[in-house]
This record gives C-alpha cells, structure tokens and sequence, in this order.
C-alpha cells in the first residue's frame, strides 16, 4: 500500500510539472487561433479547462465519476467540510474533525486489543502498515515544484505589468472590465462562497461538457469569433493600439 501511495504522490507531482508546457502549449493555441495572449479567448476555450487526457488517470476518475462509490465520498466529504467553514472557524471545523478522527482510531485500538486478548492472537499494533509508512517529502520533487511555482509566479508578474503599464491599451481596457465584474462578484460571494462554488464546478461542468461536447464548442466557437472581430475592430480605431500591432509584427 506504501508504494501505491507513492506512486500516486509521484504522478501528481510529475502532472504539476508538466502544467508548464500544457500552458505553452496552449498559448501557441491560442495565438494560431488569432487570440494573441487575450485572457477572455483562453476562458472561451474548452481545451483550457476539460481537457481529461491531460489529467492523472485517478484523478480524470474522480472528477467525470468513472466510479460514482469513489467520486461520491470524495466530492461529498470536502463539500461538508467547506459548508462547516461558512459556519464555524477553521479552528473549530480542524479541532472537531481531528477528535472524530481520534475517537475513531481510539476505539478500533481497544476493539482490536480486546479481540486479540479473547482469541489470544498476536497481530501486533492495528495500525502498523501506516506507522511505518514513509510520509516525508522528496526533496528533488519539492525542488521541482518550487521552481515550477515560481516560472509561473514570474509569467504572473510580467503579464500584470504588462496589463497595469498599458503596453497595449485594448488588452489592460478588457482587464479593466474584467476587474469590474469581480468587484460585482465580490459584493455577490464572499471567498469561501466562492471555493464551494468552484468545488462543485470542477465534480459538474467537465461532466457536462463531456457529454455536450459538440454544442458547446459550436456555441464557444461563435462567441469567440464574435470577440476575436470586436478587439479587431476596436484596435483598428485606436492609434495605440496599431502601434502595438506593429510591435508584436515586428
């Protein structure tokens, strides 16, 4: 069982790795679509967000419920516990679910106990196979992560200077109205609100749009083309964004 769950830490570890190149990947996606680094076409595209190839197997499992005994635990065990945090603290929520957890072991401790005291059997501790299991990091793979995280912390940095310091002023006015609609957002949910609604999107809509695939793309393709001939047009009014054009020609 050990080397199971080391095998399962090592393949999501190596899929956070490989998130760097799906992101390039897409990014030349986008730009052969005519979409040159616009935040509102890589939303409009499927590909970014339901894209089960790119998944671990058990994870692709989970989340379309290849197996609804295994989906159903999950999804349902995290969303109890995410309501529990609209409601109480996070200390509080922490502290009662570590005691069911220790009253749970507690007891299965002394059944085990009194059971190999009746039949007079040596099995040892109940919990043995866990104690000796190898739960400390790897630091090769903690490095990898690390400057993962940091590739993207850095391309996060650029493209919000980029965005702030007008480089192209149709790109920041479109990140402008995106910010405009999270303030309404923000007055609609607060942020736990908002990692349940996520929650419950990621068990949903790659589900949904598995099994609605075709209109779906059909519907994002027409919204896409709408969007993709308005930038066109609205940078072919404004001077600065010309000039931008010819840059990136350039």
């Amino acid at each position: 069982m050990s080397e199971d769950l080391k095998k399962m830490a090592n393949e999501v570890v190596d899929e956070v790795l490989n998130g760097v190149q799906e992101v390039k990947k897409l990014q030349e996606q986008v730009k052969s679509k005519g979409c040159n680094r616009s935040l509102l076409c890589v939303l409009f595209s499927p590909n970014a967000w339901f894209n089960p190839d790119k998944l671990d197997p058990k994870v692709e499992s989970l989340i379309y419920w290849r197996d609804p005994k295994k989906s159903g635990p999950v999804f349902g065990g995290v969303l109890i516990v995410l309501l529990a945090l609209t409601y109480f603290s996070l200390i509080s929520v922490v502290a009662y679910l570590s005691l069911v957890g220790l009253a749970v072991t507690l007891a299965f401790r002394i059944y085990k106990n009194i059971v190999q005291a009746v039949q007079k059997t040596g099995d040892g501790h109940p919990f043995k196979e866990f104690l000796e299991l190898d739960v400390s990091l790897p630091q090769e793979k903690v490095k990898e992560v690390t400057e993962v995280a940091v590739a993207h912390i850095n391309a996060a940095v650029v493209e919000l200077r980029r965005l702030f310091l007008v480089e192209d002023l149709v790109d920041s006015i479109k990140f402008g109205v995106l910010l405009w609609t999270l303030t309404y957002v923000g007055a609609w949910f607060n942020g736990m609100t908002l990692i349940i609604l996520a929650w419950v999107a990621l068990f949903t809509l790659p589900k949904v749009y598995e099994a609605n695939k075709t209109q779906i793309d059909a519907n994002l393709e027409i919204v896409r083309t709408k969007l993709a001939e308005i930038t066109s047009k609205i940078k072919a009014a404004i001077p600065m964004g010309k000039k931008a054009e010819e840059k990136k020609e350039q």
